[in-house]
């Protein structure tokens, strides 16, 4: 041992009091360029707001609900070349997603920076520059760490990627909380820009990919982190996911996941609506049910994510159609940690305000974009859990119609008729022939599917005629 560690003659590095050698000392840096003094080393030192433009110019136009569509992560893209554009002379804003952007909808950003590319080129590439501020590569773990360190020294980003592969960076984002949890422990260091990822191409519309490309477990892994540092939003239409967009590139200090389809997804609320929501991250849709304030709603249908927003408000329709002397209220939650009690998470409600929504005594039938238990976890301590029923992602699944997805997993509107009158006292026997008719609607789809391969005519016609 001592002839190794004498083999880097220590007498030539240090004096007879231990002390480093003057010449030593010489190659020392002074004040910012040693290591622990860079500001890139405290990246919020650097941090510029980004320029995000007045979201009307991107807004689609809703004059009533359900009757236009659009593809949400598409509106968005057009929103983020405008960042792009915005920063093309600071450079201090990237995408970075596993060879995806164009497949989720992204690729108006290539109208203003190509993919980072520093190799040869052939005459059929696309999209590629040297200086391209679009990362993409076929490896969920190296986009996380390349984000991670843009974002610790003092730049913007997002994560954009297919929702059932971005578990390969749990442990990675783990971390990343981690770091941001202490980090807001210490005065001298500034807040830094969100951690922000857009998942798409979703549990529910895999047409093509099937069952290898069906998994939204990636909320369930983040809402069990620090509270104080991770966020979670379900936009249900294009307008409330810009909404988000804007709030969460805003941010610092934050782990956002942000959920949105890619597929023609019906247009919900105008863009004043879609900031007063999302502000609220869960509410009332009026114009959806049939309350008229004089008394208490028979039954509470609850909704986030954008197919269970479409299956909640098809719903809504039948039982307005076949029961209405039935009292129905229609809650949306597009920020998912506004269940948690408030005492819990900085975004939850008290239990005043959570009764108030979903009432203390109703059935509530919630369509969920996940796995159902999640919801249970968070809303366990509330006075009404025992009256809450979810229904979401059960692993079943395969390559098959949409409609197919959600009947599969009792997801689908018919189920969720069929629960209603299963739950509200005196239905059971007076919607017998109600609940019938929802029941040999799922069997006719059954029938259809197989002979034409495509969703019952109802369902594919399907618009909001409330």
């Amino acid at each position: 041992l001592e002839a190794w560690l004498r083999s880097y003659r220590p007498e030539e590095l240090f004096g007879p009091d231990g002390r480093p050698a003057a010449d030593v000392l010489a190659c020392v840096p002074d004040g910012a360029r040693r290591l622990g003094s860079s500001p890139y080393a405290n990246g919020g030192l650097l941090v510029r707001d980004l320029p995000l433009a007045d979201l009307d110019e991107f807004a689609v136009p809703v004059d009533k609900p359900g009757t236009s569509m659009h593809e949400p992560t598409r509106v968005l893209g057009d929103f983020l070349a405008r960042v792009m554009k915005d920063t093309r002379l600071r450079r201090d804003f990237r995408i970075v997603g596993p060879d995806e952007t164009a497949s989720n909808r992204l690729q108006a950003v290539f109208d203003v920076s190509g993919k980072a590319w520093q190799a040869g080129r052939l005459p059929v590439d696309e999209h590629l520059e040297h200086h391209g501020r679009v990362m993409e590569i076929l490896s969920e773990h190296l986009c996380q760490g390349w984000l991670e360190g843009y974002l610790l020294t003092g730049r913007h980003g997002l994560f954009s990627c297919y929702e059932a592969f971005v578990h390969i960076v749990d442990s990675m984002v783990n971390q990343h909380i981690k770091w941001l949890k202490t980090s807001r422990e210490l005065a001298w260091r500034d807040p830094i820009p969100s951690l922000n990822y857009l998942l798409t191409s979703h549990v529910w519309r895999q047409d093509h990919n099937g069952f290898s490309h069906q998994d939204p477990g990636f909320v369930d892994h983040v809402l069990n982190k620090s509270p104080e540092v991770v966020r979670v939003y379900l936009p249900p239409d294009a307008n409330t996911l810009l909404s988000v967009a804007d709030h969460v590139l805003r941010s610092r200090d934050y782990v956002n996941v942000v959920v949105a389809g890619k597929q023609p997804c019906f247009d919900w609320l105008s863009m004043d609506q879609a900031r007063v929501h999302c502000a609220r991250g869960a509410g009332i849709w009026e114009w959806a049910g049939t309350e008229n304030g004089s008394r208490e709603p028979d039954v509470v249908l609850a909704c986030a994510g954008d197919v269970p927003t479409q299956e909640i408000l098809a719903a809504a329709q039948l039982l307005r159609r076949h029961l209405p002397e039935l009292t129905v209220r229609v809650v949306n939650v597009v920020d998912m940690t506004r269940l948690l009690p408030k005492e819990e998470h900085p975004h939850g409600m008290s239990d005043a305000e959570y009764d108030g929504l979903f009432t203390t005594d109703k059935p509530v039938i919630f369509a969920y974009h996940g796995y159902p238990w999640l919801i249970h976890r968070l809303a366990y301590r509330r006075t009404g859990h025992q009256n809450l029923h979810v229904r979401g992602y059960k692993e079943s699944g395969t390559t098959t119609t949409p409609f197919d997805m959600v009947v599969r997993n009792d997801l689908d509107r018919y189920r969720l008729v069929m629960d209603v009158i299963d739950r509200v006292p005196g239905l059971a026997v007076r919607a017998a022939g109600v609940r019938q008719q929802m029941a040999d609607a799922r069997t006719r789809h059954q029938a259809w599917i197989r002979e034409h391969g495509t969703d019952l005519p109802e369902v594919a016609d399907w618009t909001w005629n409330g």
